[in-house]
């Protein structure tokens, strides 16, 4: 495998996690969560790989993702 291939695994499997975890610590639905995911600018800096941002842990990406982004939740 070439390292492109790698980084985009790596970036699939970090977005199922990083929905998954806020589907289950804030009650939603994972349909609901990945809603709120795509529609987020955070799910652009990821696949964009701003400022290496991809490689935070999940957990830190959902706490970013929430704190910031409060609008996509109303």
């Amino acid at each position: 495998m070439n390292e492109e291939i790698l980084e985009r695994v790596y970036q699939e499997n970090l977005e199922e996690r990083l929905m998954a975890h806020l589907a289950k610590t804030c009650g939603f639905s994972y349909e609901e969560a990945m809603d709120l995911y795509y529609n987020s600018k955070l799910s652009d800096k990821i696949y964009l790989g701003k400022d290496g941002i991809q490689y935070l842990d999940y957990k830190v990406l959902a706490q970013i993702l929430l704190e910031t982004e409060k609008g996509l939740l109303d």
